[in-house]
């Protein structure tokens, strides 16, 4: 029997050399990240956020329950499925799950950077080189990378969104919009933004398929294979808190209501000009011409991802226009704004086509200037992300370990970021963010009703920076206050501890 045909199947299943290219470098680039941040002051994550997620892994594998407070059931996880992802690690590693989370992080950067490189080939099938360009940008675009090392969903929630992309480009797949329609509905389980991909979904069928009937059909397949997750996260949501979405998502709209006075075309540029910060400003003529292409030749596949992309700015804009931590809710979409200037570019340069010595030469000068910026802002993005990490160690984390120490069990602790108190400290809390203590929403910038609130409750401590409720820490007695030094140095307030007596 002739072993030749099973040779030729494996070369066949064989992925390409540009794959482990970017397994590699996505595991390097999250990997200096952290190393900076040890080298700097030690591991850990730049969001308090971050250790929500892990204060609910570990109750979830611990304790069977799903609860930020033991034996409390709360709806104060954004993203159910990473939650379940993580509290697996914490049955495998127990108490030190780090490592494996930074892992992941890697891994759905390779996944993020993977999925790119397919979509950038199917529009140029010329493209045959080893050399990955859009897998290249992605594991090292310094946003991309400190959410790899974030501890955080962001990228599982990108690499989904490209997945979803590749979905709608690969006509081969018969079942390919609806395959994508179940997708978006398992994205809601990560981010309930990923409910934006239905616009893009039912633009492209559209104004693709030629018959009604069948685009008829089509929607509605790719509806139903969504709504059976959606239905099922939404159930999920209501039974532990009798609201179908979770606390985050009434929360944060509440407590920056006022910044929705400012003139919407200020936020939707902020928002929009976020992905700006680093190589993608070489790369917005690319996005741009990449438009215009679009809207002339009525390319359907890149007006869906354009749109999409301006939409979901646009939603944030509208809805929550924060810009805080390096653009951190928008992070997850910025592949897509990459992706989209980065095929423009290479059309509007005329990469692989004769364009002339000059031609040549404006494009060489451009593809070098792209590399040192996204090398230059690979470096400084790392040391943002050491920063961010040492402050967030400095200030959250040591002032949730002083409480562990200084504390009764049974006392009540009124804290505004919940994430390191949850995790170092088995206090029971009050969330002045409402994410775990939903009762706060309605008057969560009110601090004389805040007040009232701490008082009826018992607090006994609250946690705050001093700025962040000036009228509630007036004429409070100090009990501790961080002496970390990188808050400071970035402009920040140090965490202070205050005894909260009842008046």
């Amino acid at each position: 029997m002739s072993i030749y045909p099973s040779m030729q199947a494996a070369k066949k299943l064989r992925l390409p050399v540009w794959v482990w290219a970017n397994l590699g470098l996505a595991l390097l680039a999250v990997g200096g990240y952290v190393w900076l941040a040890g080298r700097m002051q030690s591991i850990g994550f730049p969001l308090d956020d971050a250790w929500i997620h892990q204060t609910y892994a570990r109750n979830l594998a611990d304790l069977g329950e799903w609860s930020f407070v033991p034996g409390i059931t709360s709806a104060g996880s954004t993203s159910p499925l990473w939650t379940v992802i993580l509290s697996l690690f914490h049955l495998v590693a127990k108490d030190t799950p780090f490592g494996l989370t930074y892992l992941m992080g890697a891994v759905w950067l390779w996944a993020l950077a993977c999925f790119a490189e397919w979509i950038f080939r199917e529009s140029f099938p010329s493209y045959k080189s080893n050399f990955p360009p859009a897998g290249v940008l992605m594991v090292l675009e310094w946003h991309l990378v400190w959410a790899g090392a974030s501890g955080m969903e962001t990228l599982l929630f990108a690499a989904l969104i490209l997945a979803v992309f590749y979905l709608f480009q690969n006509k081969t797949n018969r079942y390919g919009h609806r395959l994508a329609g179940f997708m978006i509905g398992i994205g809601v389980w990560v981010r309930p933004d990923a409910l934006t991909l239905l616009g893009p979904l039912a633009f492209i069928i559209l104004f693709q398929k030629p018959n009604r009937n069948f685009r008829l059909k089509e929607i509605g397949g790719s509806l139903a294979a969504a709504a059976l997750p959606l239905a099922a996260y939404l159930i999920f949501n209501f039974m532990l808190s009798g609201q179908i979405w979770p606390n985050t998502f009434y929360a944060k709209q509440t407590e920056y209501a006022s910044m929705r006075e400012i003139s919407i075309l200020i936020r939707y540029w902020k928002i929009v000009t976020l992905p700006l910060v680093g190589v993608g400003i070489l790369l917005l003529p690319g996005f741009l011409y990449k438009s215009y292409r679009s809207i002339r030749t009525c390319n359907i596949y890149w007006l869906a991802a354009i749109l999409w992309w301006l939409g979901y700015s646009l939603v944030y804009a509208l809805l929550l226009p924060v810009t805080y931590q390096h653009g951190r809710y928008l992070i997850p979409a910025m592949p897509v704004f990459l992706l989209i200037g980065l095929v423009g570019s290479v059309e509007g340069l005329g990469f692989g086509k004769s364009t002339g010595y000059l031609g040549r030469m404006v494009g060489r000068a451009w593809a070098g200037a792209a590399a040192i910026v996204l090398a230059t802002f690979l470096v400084m993005g790392g040391n943002s992300y050491a920063q961010d990490v040492a402050i967030i160690n400095t200030e959250m984390a040591a002032a949730a370990k002083w409480l562990n120490a200084n504390t009764e069990v049974d006392d009540l602790i009124a804290v505004h970021d919940i994430g390191a108190v949850g995790y170092f400290t088995q206090r029971r809390i009050i969330d002045l963010a409402g994410l775990v203590t939903p009762e706060v929403i309605p008057f969560i910038r009110d601090e004389a009703q805040l007040g009232q609130f701490l008082d009826q409750r018992k607090a006994a401590y609250l946690m705050t920076f001093p700025n962040w409720y000036p009228a509630l820490t007036a004429d409070l007695e100090v009990v501790y206050q961080s002496d970390g030094k990188f808050s400071s140095a970035a402009g920040g307030e140090q965490m202070t501890i205050y005894r909260w007596a009842p008046k």
